[in-house]
């Protein structure tokens, strides 16, 4: 509209009873006719229509300023709804252009975005530099985003010496500055990348982590077949890890690729065999990393660090990670509080891994629109962290099968390996604590892991 003017005469319309444009003079015809109405057809002016409905059916006359989309601008109006026996009478006067917000500009997407440009995956931590989002384009170069969550940022990657025997990563990281040119390996792969980085504030304007990029290159690396594992058991375990987490990844990647339809729509019945090619492929994903883990924990040597850890905090960071695949539940996880805390002693990772299977668990066995409660407590020199469902329970006769190797309460049901329990009892009792249940039939299952309290 590129003439408005507030001093031109008003401009008058009618409304029928069902809601129909009927009549309406030049301006206001022109403008319903750009919203995609017609005269004729209802009201296509949703701001003025809700007044003429207003008015119909209180009885009464409704006045009142309004702001009006028109194409890029906005038109400010006064509107007066008069209604009548047949429908509505509208007089807008007081026309007026005004040019539409638009929001300031975030330099921080805009650096984000720049920084990401051209990447081939991404990844971002928290201010401790553990791992809190990675990007699905990982899955193409061999990394499972979602195994890598709460690791350590070294864990993901091993830092190399530039032509100048310099690490420019190591030399800002102490002071939170951005960091670029990183020459890196992925450890899981040996797959050679360049990263690059940009600290994140928080809303008090403090360090909050890193987001980073991830280009591959094809730097020549040195062989390391004198570092291969001597242990028969953790060569064939690196073997199964390297032949196996690579080919799924892929695999996972280009199926959810296909759902999603990136390249262009598919046929539905397709697209949703894609959906389940990448469900099962996380599902055999999700064993491998059972029996690598399974591997570890039964090695006689097998000892978890002993760190400082909140578990309320954790639980809370689990909670989050699983947030999605409750939401497509319908259920709600009650995390800890901000306020909560429970000091204990053991490996974050570990833990993390343990508070993923319970509340996997308990979001998979709830019923549509029910609760998993997360709480902690301390109690006699050790932390506590409950995980409560509203399932249909465990008997007592299966509360004790249920941490052994392969063992599910219901082997007909979906679900996993039959180890996550098993692992997980194994992963608490050798950081010193224990992970035990209370349940009845038809009253939800209470998952408790006790670790030896800080401070308690």
């Amino acid at each position: 509209m590129s003439a408005v003017d507030a001093a031109l005469p008003p401009v008058h319309g009618f409304v029928y009873r069902d809601g129909r444009l009927v009549d309406a003079g030049p301006r206001l015809d022109d403008l319903n006719t750009r919203a995609g109405g017609a005269i004729g057809e209802p009201f296509a002016v949703p701001q003025v229509a809700v007044l003429a409905r207003l008015a119909q059916r209180l009885g009464i006359t409704v006045a009142r300023h309004v702001s009006v989309a028109d194409g890029p601008d906005e038109v400010e109006l006064w509107v007066r709804a008069d209604p009548v026996e047949d429908g509505v009478r509208l007089e807008l006067s007081g026309w007026k252009l005004r040019a539409p917000w638009t929001p300031p500009v975030d330099l921080a997407r805009r650096d984000r975005d720049l920084l990401l440009q051209g990447a081939d995956w991404w990844w971002e931590t928290d201010a401790t530099l553990r791992l809190t989002a990675v990007g699905p384009g990982a899955a193409q170069h061999g990394v499972a985003p979602e195994s890598a969550l709460g690791k350590p940022l070294a864990s993901l990657f091993a830092l190399e010496m530039d032509a100048e025997g310099a690490m420019p990563m190591l030399g800002v990281l102490t002071v939170h500055q951005p960091f670029e040119r990183q020459a890196a390996t992925v450890r899981a792969t040996g797959q050679a990348v360049t990263l690059s980085a940009n600290p994140m504030l928080n809303a008090e304007g403090l360090f909050a982590g890193y987001v980073g990029a991830v280009r591959a290159e094809t730097r020549e690396l040195p062989q390391a077949a004198d570092n291969r594992p001597s242990d028969p058991l953790d060569a064939f375990s690196a073997r199964l890890d390297r032949a196996l987490r690579a080919p799924l990844g892929r695999i996972i990647a280009n199926a959810d690729s296909i759902h999603a339809q990136t390249e262009g729509p598919i046929r539905r019945d397709y697209a949703d065999y894609a959906s389940d090619i990448a469900g099962a492929g996380r599902h055999l994903l999700g064993l491998v990393d059972d029996l690598v883990d399974l591997q570890a924990v039964e090695r006689p040597d097998f000892a978890p660090s002993a760190e400082q850890i909140d578990l309320a905090d954790i639980g809370r960071r689990a909670a989050g990670l699983l947030g999605v695949r409750a939401a497509e539940r319908g259920v709600k996880i009650d995390a800890p509080q901000d306020i909560d805390r429970a000091p204990a002693t053991g490996e974050f990772k570990r833990v993390l891994q343990i508070l993923v299977n319970l509340i996997g668990n308990a979001v998979r066995y709830s019923p549509d629109g029910g609760m998993v409660w997360i709480r902690t407590h301390r109690d006699r020199g050790t932390a506590v962290i409950i995980v409560a469902d509203q399932g249909k329970g465990i008997a007592p006769e299966d509360q004790a099968r249920i941490f052994e190797k392969f063992e599910r309460v219901d082997p007909s049901e979906p679900g996993g390996s039959g180890l996550g329990l098993y692992i997980a009892r194994r992963l608490a009792r050798a950081m010193g604590g224990d992970l035990t249940v209370d349940s009845a039939l038809g009253q939800g299952a209470r998952f408790m892991l006790t670790l030896p309290g800080v401070g308690v």
